[in-house]
């Protein structure tokens, strides 16, 4: 096997230029006279088992990239491949067998939960349409489901407003896993949820992801929660990634003035401790009208000529962190 079919087999998924517009319409006719640019040209690989977290300000994108991932939105342009299919070019057909191997946690346990419908079917709902297991198997193979995530059997008969935010989101997680999926969206599963809570379910798929073998996108603006669950990351400004890679190096050493100013905003645990605060000034540009050049000139205190002309390239740092900044381009 040479080196470009280990890579491959390797990646479980692979975005190449993705981009997904929404058009704005207005005018006498309600003709479209602009786009907003919710992903703008992003490009990153997942390696299987593995964790990739997805970090930014609100607004920016993550979890529009998550959902155009899975097809729940359909892409302006660019190349979307889950080991080595180009999820797009899939038939109906074929995506419906798709949708068993990738799945998706939301942010709100509270309202991605039917209130109509008992724990059991809410899990089991899918099972049954995909035909996962024959008829005799099924109690047995949700309660099964439900133990790996913390839940109990007399819970099927219950009704999601009879639980806590905690154990919500495991049923959430337990409805996802129910199709046996070898690639998981975690669309901030944690954000509603109280700290200790927080780690209980951190730590839940952590344990499903070893014993399941499972790859997650994880997308969250907690930047502690991601250096915990994370083996890299990908920073999100506007649309577009101003730097990717391996959690322990990008944590070491952020070289992104936009990343910079993030982790300078994680609380420290020792209060005598004191970090140096990078403010960001201004507002973020609106992305139905970006800055040109560098997205993230209008409030980088770094600001240098070229960076309002030009769109700075992607550099390879050393150990595969890469980073958008002119700051780092060869003299």
């Amino acid at each position: 096997m040479n080196k470009q079919q280990e890579t491959e087999t390797e990646n479980i998924l692979e975005v190449s230029h993705l981009k997904k517009y929404f058009p704005i319409k207005g005018g006498m006719f309600g003709g479209q006279t602009g786009a907003v640019r919710a992903v703008d040209d992003v490009s990153f690989q997942i390696k299987k088992g593995t964790t990739m977290g997805l970090v930014g300000e609100s607004g920016c994108g993550k979890s529009t990239t998550g959902r155009t991932i899975l097809r729940l939105l359909d892409k302006t342009d660019g190349t979307i491949l889950f080991k080595g299919q180009d999820v797009n070019q899939l038939s109906h057909k074929e995506m419906q067998e798709m949708r068993t191997k990738m799945q998706i946690i939301f942010q709100d346990p509270y309202s991605s939960l039917s209130p109509r419908l008992p724990v059991g079917e809410i899990i089991g709902e899918a099972v049954r349409e995909h035909n996962l297991v024959p008829k005799s198997e099924y109690q047995d193979y949700v309660t099964k489901i439900m133990n790996d995530c913390g839940l109990q059997a007399y819970h099927k008969d219950r009704y999601p407003h009879e639980f806590s935010g905690g154990q919500r989101q495991r049923i959430c997680i337990a409805r996802a896993l129910a199709l046996n999926p070898e690639f998981v969206v975690c669309d901030e599963p944690v954000s509603a949820l109280d700290v200790s809570v927080q780690a209980q379910i951190i730590n839940l798929l952590r344990d499903l992801q070893q014993k399941h073998q499972l790859t997650y996108l994880f997308i969250s603006h907690d930047l502690s929660v991601v250096e915990h669950i994370s083996d890299t990351i990908g920073v999100m400004y506007l649309g577009g990634l101003v730097e990717t890679g391996e959690t322990e190096d990008i944590f070491a050493n952020p070289l992104h003035p936009y990343t910079q100013a993030l982790f300078s905003a994680i609380p420290m645990p020792d209060p005598d401790m004191k970090r140096s605060r990078i403010i960001l000034e201004g507002s973020i540009p609106s992305p139905a009208n970006p800055p040109k050049g560098c997205k993230f000139h209008t409030r980088c205190r770094k600001c240098m000529d070229i960076c309002s002309q030009e769109v700075p390239a992607e550099k390879d740092m050393g150990n595969g962190h890469k980073v958008r900044c002119h700051l780092y381009d060869k003299k």
